[in-house]
């Protein structure tokens, strides 16, 4: 009989959990938006996700936060990480923005926090510099980066003022509420923080969705699509996302999603067929070498 896993070991399994749970975004985004605007999508989204976590929350027994200003601030990381990236991202994609320039556009996040840790500090850190091996780890991996998602650029990838806009929101919202969660939100239970982030998320989503014009079709595809945005991605990848900021170095934990476009490019190979080259292999390794340097250091200031 096999032992039972050591909470150590579910713990440094985290990172590559999340990292193939968050890789399905673009997946689930090709399934769901021929179906539905994506502001829509978004918004029964965190309904469903709010429901899941207030039944559970209710069946555990777990307790709310006491401070109100602990609300505030999961309402905040709410509205920056889930409504505004999410809500970002989909926009563009759905503007017409291809996923190679937009995951690129916001593969730009673990740069702009180191480069916000190293000027003003993380105080999380014993450390508050980030550190040159740390620097080229994120080159390597933005350079990994750029060779992974260079394939999809061309057709399908024209950027208009409005989509690149929507992008570089979305890369603003995810790296300011990474920080912001960093800094200003107390450890509290995952259950909890999820629900309050996206009650907030579908307060400020819900007006847009309402100005939306385009119908939602209930096809098969919305319907899992739907589905497992909410069960893998928001009740998976989004409580995985609040704890791994939680516990580690806000440079070490975005370096993460560097990883997400070499990860789905290999389940579109799997899904889709599409064609994985030798420049894709070769981004795939030097972005993983990238982050295995910036983690590396940032690892004892988790």
């Amino acid at each position: 009989m096999t032992a039972p896993a050591s909470p150590g070991a579910l713990i440094r399994a985290m990172p590559a959990v999340f990292v193939l749970i968050w890789s399905t975004g673009f997946i689930v985004a090709k399934y769901g938006l021929p179906y539905a605007p994506p502001l829509s999508f978004l918004a029964i989204r965190y309904a469903l996700s709010l429901a899941c976590f207030l039944v559970w929350i209710a069946i555990a027994r777990v307790a709310w936060p006491r401070s109100g200003a602990l609300w505030l601030h999961l309402g905040v990381t709410g509205i920056l990480i889930h409504a505004g990236y999410l809500g970002g991202v989909w926009s563009a994609i759905k503007g017409g923005m291809g996923s190679g320039l937009t995951a690129l556009i916001v593969g730009l996040q673990p740069v702009l926090t180191a480069v916000w840790v190293s000027r003003m500090g993380d105080s999380s850190q014993s450390d508050n510099r980030v550190s040159a091996r740390q620097w080229l780890g994120l080159a390597l991996g933005l350079a990994g980066l750029l060779l992974v998602v260079s394939r999809k650029f061309g057709a399908g990838n024209e950027a208009t003022p409005v989509t690149l806009a929507f992008a570089v929101f979305a890369l603003l919202s995810i790296t300011v509420g990474t920080l912001y969660q960093k800094r200003f939100v107390a450890q509290t239970d995952v259950r909890s923080a999820n629900a309050i982030q996206l009650g907030a998320a579908l307060l400020v989503s819900l007006p847009f969705a309402w100005m939306e014009t385009e119908p939602v079709v209930p096809t098969a595809e919305f319907v899992g699509a739907l589905a497992w945005s909410v069960l893998a991605l928001t009740l998976g990848g989004s409580s995985l996302l609040y704890m791994l900021i939680q516990r580690g170095a806000a440079t070490a934990v975005t370096s993460l999603l560097y990883l997400v476009p070499p990860t789905t490019a290999l389940m579109a190979w799997l899904l889709f067929g599409e064609a994985i080259t030798v420049v894709t292999v070769l981004g795939t390794a030097l972005t993983a070498l990238g982050v295995w340097l910036v983690v590396r250091n940032g690892a004892r200031a988790a």
